[in-house]
């Protein structure tokens, strides 16, 4: 009952709009979030484990002295029952104070934004997948780590994967991916006992207000959603002054907006810049399409050294092109004779030049063999003139056009020296006037056809 009109319009591929993700962080900026991180997660590894020595301390001495700013006994209390009192001698204890009491051996909420920060960094996976690391892990001779991580964005048949993270010494465990995983599971361990979970991640919570308590104040974050609790980076980086970078001398640098995600695409971008661009070998977790997509398209940054490195190929590839035509030059006469108003009688004539002696090549002393008539600019017969110059500058748009079916490495090695000699030989040697006339006249046909077999046409 549709016509066919109607059909063929619903049926149209509509390409949808994707919006660009942000871009990461410059080098500033992510040494700033990068620095504060470590240093929050050094305090917290500084915080529970002097409580744990505290405990494990048999020496009454030591004991004694560690008192006058530790209440130990309720310490050993806390540790034995995993519960923090809500009042302390008939007194209601304020929820700041139960937090102090808490942090003492149990990881907080806010300790959790500069912790997922530095496992980032350091592993290079999204926070998705650091929010749902497992505590079961085996230790490969003292050197690694070896867990499965879940890969909840992943198809049915990528659900799973098993990394290994190198643990490195004991003094650089904020450094290496598999020395902070070990960190992390250690300080964690009380806490795991009351939380029942398979996971690595067990905080302490005030469970006042939701009419939680005992034990039951011990959580498991991300078990139930990724999302709970909800974290905010930004805030943790106002807690730090963080700042942007500033666009002037005289100015100061706006507040720092801070997300998992533009950290992740910092590291993508890193790692693509190690590796010189080349995705196939940059691409860790993600395919080569993903990681292009997700962290490289929207990226200044990326965007930027992207331009800088295909210009700086460009060059290279313009002086590797000079210098084959220098040497070929340098075997045939050793210069091009550009006389911008030379002429040369019709029968010594060449599609874009004219030649000196035909009969004669200066590498042979006979007649000239050529392989193809583009040899002719690498010749010291060769002469070009003012009524030649139409036709070379119909030949250089000609290989213009050829550069875009050709693949760039083709393309230079079969075109790129005659390119590079009509560019920085011949055209200098003419004046803007002059090019200006033969650009107006120049040849609709380049005949670029006579050096080129027909099965080798693009």
């Amino acid at each position: 009952m549709i016509s066919p009109d109607i059909h063929a319009a619903l049926a149209r591929s509509v390409p949808k709009f994707r919006k660009l993700n942000a871009s990461g962080y410059s080098d500033g900026e992510f040494a700033r979030i990068l620095g504060a991180a470590r240093a929050d997660v050094s305090s917290i590894r500084s915080r529970i484990e002097s409580s744990e020595r505290t405990l494990s301390d048999n020496d009454a001495k030591t004991t004694e002295k560690s008192s006058s700013a530790v209440d130990v006994p309720s310490l050993r209390t806390l540790a034995a029952t995993g519960v923090i009192p809500r009042q302390q001698t008939g007194t209601p204890l304020t929820w700041r104070r139960r937090l102090a009491q808490a942090e003492q051996l149990f990881l907080l909420k806010r300790d959790l934004v500069p912790i997922l920060i530095l496992l980032i960094t350091l592993t290079g996976r999204n926070v998705e997948t650091l929010k749902d690391l497992p505590a079961e892990h085996k230790i490969l001779e003292g050197k690694a780590v070896q867990l499965r991580l879940t890969k909840r964005r992943r198809g049915e048949q990528h659900w799973y994967e098993t990394v290994t993270w190198e643990i490195g010494p004991p003094h650089r465990e904020l450094e290496t991916p598999g020395g902070l995983y070990l960190l992390l599971h250690r300080l964690m361990a009380r806490g795991r006992t009351y939380t029942e979970s398979t996971a690595l991640w067990s905080i302490w919570r005030n469970g006042i207000a939701g009419g939680i308590s005992g034990t039951a104040e011990h959580m498991a974050p991300f078990r139930r959603s990724l999302s709970d609790p909800p974290l905010l980076p930004s805030t943790w980086a106002a807690g730090h002054s963080l700042l942007t970078d500033p666009q002037g001398d005289t100015e100061v640098g706006a507040p720092l907006t801070v997300t998992f995600s533009r950290i992740r695409t910092t590291i993508e971008v890193a790692r693509v810049k190690k590796f010189g661009g080349h995705l196939p070998s940059a691409a860790r977790s993600n395919s080569v399409g993903v990681l292009f997509a997700n962290y490289l398209r929207g990226d200044a940054s990326a965007a930027e050294w992207s331009a800088e490195t295909v210009t700086a190929a460009i060059a290279d590839a313009e002086r590797a092109a000079l210098d084959t035509h220098a040497r070929a030059l340098a075997a045939a006469g050793g210069s091009l004779n550009v006389v911008p108003h030379a002429t040369v009688p019709a029968d010594k004539e060449a599609p874009w030049n004219g030649c000196a002696d035909p009969d004669a090549h200066p590498a042979t002393g006979r007649i000239c063999r050529r392989t193809t008539f583009l040899d002719c600019f690498h010749c010291g017969n060769c002469v070009i003139s003012s009524s030649h110059l139409p036709a070379v500058l119909a030949l250089r748009q000609a290989l213009d056009e050829r550069r875009s079916v050709l693949a760039e490495s083709d393309w230079w090695g079969r075109y790129g020296p005659v390119w590079a000699t009509i560019d920085h030989e011949i055209l200098p040697k003419f004046t803007p006037g002059q090019v200006s006339h033969a650009e107006s006249i120049k040849p609709a046909d380049a005949l670029l056809d006579l050096v080129e077999q027909p099965w080798d046409l693009p």
